[in-house]
């Protein structure tokens, strides 16, 4: 029974192991392919809290009024101390709007540029890319970020996505510093995160903008392929593991007219007889950096595997690259990615 136990504890850790792998390989992409909290494959307490509570509850101690899903409606200007509450049901209050902000991933370097409060940013993670201008940024390190580096810089605000960063998060707490940790798991919490960090940052119409640009690209997409046969797609992110349910990008591969042949939760290594059998009619697969001359070592494992040249997707060469940080951020430009993958798997019905 003792062995039992031994056995499945260090399958459980190996799993871990290789999700966080996964997560780390997806941020080193490339300027093309950085990947941060996008994939979450750690599934943490505060995943189902982000899920449920769209990002955050927010109690604002001035005039925020709270719509029925208890999420401050959007308001020109933010009245502080404002009193907010993030996935991990850790409460902080500003007294202002911050002004010396570090973020822990690309996605929230993104969301604080996209709203316009980029100059806000004192320093971002290694992998933070996009826009442009974050590349200039000091950087506080990858997956084990720099504590001393990130104390010295007195930030009023952390961002961070919980899931990604809870070692981080929990050492930067326990030094009193204020965190904003969220775990959005699906396309409508993105949404609410990014609403709700522009109520802190007082940058509320922004985010508003910002959120209504990404309700309008899934309803325009949701819109053009309702009445279209949902082809079985099969997913591939990293070579040999792909993402079934539970994750933002079922969700958004739902949205965007396909059906998700992977019907076990979360990330996990695939069985490639399983996939054979499905028989998906496409094949969508992440972009990645390679040498030049070289090819994307996902396709490159897909094109090898015994039997997969009997796929439909194969024979129909219906295989389709995407980018891989739209996709895989947790940010404003998830909405980029839905758009590529609609237009892949309909490109007569999305434009």
């Amino acid at each position: 029974m003792k062995l039992k136990k031994k056995s499945a504890y260090m399958k459980l850790v190996l799993s871990m192991m290789i999700a966080a792998l996964l997560l780390l390989t997806a941020a080193c992409g490339t300027a093309k392919n950085t990947a941060d909290d996008a994939s979450g494959s750690a599934n943490t307490p505060a995943n189902t809290a982000a899920a449920n509570n769209s990002a955050s509850g927010a109690e604002n101690t001035g005039t925020a009024a709270s719509d029925n899903a208890g999420t401050p409606a959007a308001q020109a200007t933010t009245t502080y101390p404002l009193t907010v509450k993030d996935a991990t049901n850790t409460e902080l209050t500003f007294q202002a709007a911050p002004q010396h902000i570090v973020t822990l991933v690309p996605s929230e370097t993104e969301i604080v540029y996209a709203i316009g409060a980029g100059d806000s940013i004192v320093a971002v993670d290694d992998y933070s890319n996009y826009p442009k201008e974050a590349a200039d940024k000091p950087k506080i390190g990858g997956m084990e970020a720099d504590i001393e580096k990130i104390v010295s810089l007195k930030p009023d605000l952390i961002l961070a996505t919980y899931s990604m960063s809870k070692a981080v998060v929990d050492k930067l707490r326990a030094l009193k510093l204020p965190v904003y940790a969220t775990d959005p798991k699906t396309y409508d919490a993105v949404v609410e995160k990014v609403k709700q960090i522009g109520i802190i940052l007082n940058k509320s119409e922004q985010a508003a903008a910002v959120a209504d640009h990404m309700n309008e690209v899934r309803t325009q997409v949701a819109e053009a392929v309702k009445d279209a046969p949902k082809p079985k797609v099969y997913l591939e992110f990293s070579p040999g593991w792909t993402v079934g349910k539970g994750e933002f990008l079922d969700e958004l591969l739902t949205i965007a007219g396909g059906t998700n042949i992977a019907e076990k939760p979360g990330w996990y290594e695939i069985d490639p007889e399983a996939v054979v059998k499905a028989n998906p009619g496409s094949i969508i697969y992440a972009s990645m950096t390679v040498k030049e001359g070289e090819k994307n070592p996902i396709l490159a494992a897909i094109e090898s595997r015994p039997g997969w040249n009997t796929i439909n997707a194969m024979k129909n060469k219906q295989i389709f690259e995407v980018d891989q940080d739209p996709l895989t951020r947790v940010g404003p430009r998830l909405a980029d990615g839905l758009l590529e993958v609609a237009k892949k798997l309909h490109p007569d019905l999305v434009k």
